[in-house]
């Protein structure tokens, strides 16, 4: 049986629907803030961050009935704020009936149990409030462990805070620390025990999709991968490519595990395209961990499409977030895969859009410029697919190939195998064909087709 933790707000598992629990809890959303510039050097507007807040505890449908931005010198050990500001928020959690607290900061254990004891509500921080969008989300079996496992890793550093209600008594039964130690050693070896069972579920799960992933490169198809800021189009823009329906909507995290269909690219290739997880800012260390082995596929892709809600007034941080995550992937920011895409055009005023437009002009011989676009119209989606072919073509190198009729074999295997681009046929039927080859396929290519003529200007 999973131990019962006290406390904690669990809005998963529960008889009463998960909707009716959240929407009945008055919740404040907090943002403390610290006056000091963030990681990427600049301060982030506290407002834009506030209102991420929000729309966090919107994501599970919390009944958000205030909130409130304190802007704080330093960081308090016991309660992060300091006393004064802890008592005047007390008076206001009372006045307002409020059930639940969200501090928009990472919180320690102590810390999140003396703001419970000061408030006499309960109290969660961003952690554990992401960790519950992401329970809310997962739909697949390896995600639903995913967020499991990382649950329960936050959870057993708050165990402290459960049993309360016993006290800690030095003696009894000849151990130092009486029952209520005995107690959170017994819910934290449970909580062990799990996570030990789930990890090797994972290694299941993570064994099958590299065995999916090792056909998929079997495949001659390119692997193209939207990665971005939750609630940056991505899902949207999925949609419009491969007229799906996955879950698109106007909410932070709407879509969790990911998904994959074909595309066909304007000269009729095929590719794969994958829409992935959301990231978010000071998104918790466990999930990236939890969720490496899904994010594979962003490692692998051919090409990556880093889309920006391009009309966000903290776009450039968002930006930035979602740089310093594929930097811990391994994913260099400036990297020749990587297509930035700017979408929700359409919410952009017409100066605005023509300052973007001509800063998203393709230069180079690759067209490395940004794409300017909306999915939700789907004005720029033909230069988008335009230059996905580009970059895609530009990493691969082109050949001429000549086959006497009865290469019908060899023939096939061009097919199968690489783009062709050009097929003719001369007075003796003799096959003239021009061919793109992706990198990885080229050894085997040439050790079939040892006169193929490599073309200037390819690869």
């Amino acid at each position: 049986m999973e131990p019962r933790i006290q406390g904690e707000i669990r809005l998963q598992g529960q008889a009463e629907p998960e909707a009716a629990i959240a929407a009945e809890t008055r919740t404040l959303v907090i943002g403390p803030y610290p006056t000091k510039r963030d990681a990427h050097g600049e301060p982030r507007p506290a407002l834009a961050r506030l209102d991420e807040a929000v729309g966090l505890a919107a994501a599970i449908e919390l009944d958000v009935a205030d909130k409130l931005l304190v802007t704080i010198q330093q960081i308090r050990p016991s309660t992060y704020l300091g006393k004064g500001r802890v008592e005047e928020i007390g008076g206001r959690i009372e006045a307002e009936g409020i059930r639940l607290v969200v501090m928009d900061c990472a919180l320690s254990p102590v810390q999140q149990r003396n703001l419970e004891k000061a408030w006499g509500v309960k109290v969660i921080d961003r952690t554990g409030l992401i960790l519950e969008i992401f329970g809310r989300r997962a739909s697949t079996r390896e995600g639903t462990l995913q967020v499991e496992h990382a649950h329960l890793a936050y959870q057993r550093s708050r165990l402290v805070r459960s049993w309360t209600h016993l006290e800690r008594q030095r003696g009894g039964f000849g151990f130092l620390g009486g029952p209520g130690e005995t107690q959170i050693e017994a819910d934290r070896r449970m909580i062990q025990e799990r996570m030990t069972r789930i990890e090797r579920d994972l290694e299941t799960v993570t064994r099958t999709r590299g065995l999916h992933r090792r056909s998929r490169r079997r495949v001659p198809y390119p692997i193209v991968a939207l990665v971005g800021y939750t609630n940056a189009g991505k899902s949207t823009l999925f949609n419009r490519l491969t007229r799906a329906e996955v879950l698109a909507e106007n909410m932070l995290f709407a879509t969790l595990d990911p998904t994959a269909r074909a595309i066909k690219l304007p000269h009729g290739e095929t590719a794969i395209l994958s829409d992935t997880v959301g990231f978010i800012s000071d998104l918790p260390t466990m999930l990236i961990a939890a969720f490496r082995a899904t994010l594979e596929d962003v490692i692998e892709a051919d090409i990556l499409l880093h889309v920006r809600d391009i009309a966000h007034e903290d776009a450039e941080a968002q930006g930035a977030d979602v740089a310093q995550v594929l930097a811990e992937l391994g994913i260099e920011p400036d990297a020749d895969r990587i297509i930035e895409v700017w979408n929700k055009a359409d919410l952009l005023d017409e100066a605005e859009r023509e300052r973007l437009m001509n800063l998203s002009r393709p230069n180079g011989a690759k067209g490395s410029g940004p794409v300017l676009l909306s999915a939700l119209t789907g004005e720029g989606i033909d230069r988008l697919m335009s230059r996905i072919e580009a970059r895609i073509a530009a990493a691969r190198t082109s050949f001429a190939v000549i086959l006497e009729p009865a290469q019908g074999a060899e023939l096939h295997w061009l097919y199968e195998n690489a783009e062709v681009l050009d097929r003719r046929e001369d007075a003796e039927g003799a096959m003239h064909l021009v061919v793109r080859v992706a990198p990885e396929k080229e050894p085997r290519f040439l050790n079939r087709f040892g006169a193929a003529r490599r073309l200037k200007g390819s690869g």
